[in-house]
């Protein structure tokens, strides 16, 4: 596991403990008049309303990629290049300095074209 990895790992975990007291003072003031379950709900939807930001800072902030890429691949297509017929299709979505994640229409290629249009673009321009 690489280390910003670890480190994105362990300030997830860090932000999982930062929920227990959320719980524990739902449980210590509400359990006797609501019960267990029903408190637990609520602690949880509190939890919520509060770590939904902090979720979204830790993976918007901490570059989940770290300038990897991201593929999108599906089955029985024709290649965009060799016109192949039903087979598995790829196409590169982002990467640093690319984003084609809002293309209304992707062109996927087959293995060896999506291969041979990726080194001959550098590892880079592939749709």
């Amino acid at each position: 596991m690489k280390t910003t990895l670890r480190k994105r790992y362990l300030l997830y975990l860090v932000r999982w403990q930062l929920s227990t007291p959320i719980l524990a003072v739902c449980v210590w003031l509400l359990t006797d008049s609501l019960g267990a379950t029903l408190t637990t709900i609520i602690a949880n939807l509190i939890g919520g309303l509060i770590f939904f930001w902090v979720d979204q800072w830790i993976f918007r902030h901490t570059d989940i990629f770290h300038g990897g890429e991201l593929w999108e691949v599906r089955d029985d297509l024709v290649c965009a290049d060799c016109g192949k017929g039903s087979v598995r299709g790829y196409r590169l979505v982002k990467k640093a300095g690319y984003d084609r994640s809002e293309d209304r229409i992707p062109e996927f290629r087959c293995h060896d074209c999506s291969r041979e249009k990726y080194e001959r673009d550098g590892h880079g321009d592939s749709s």
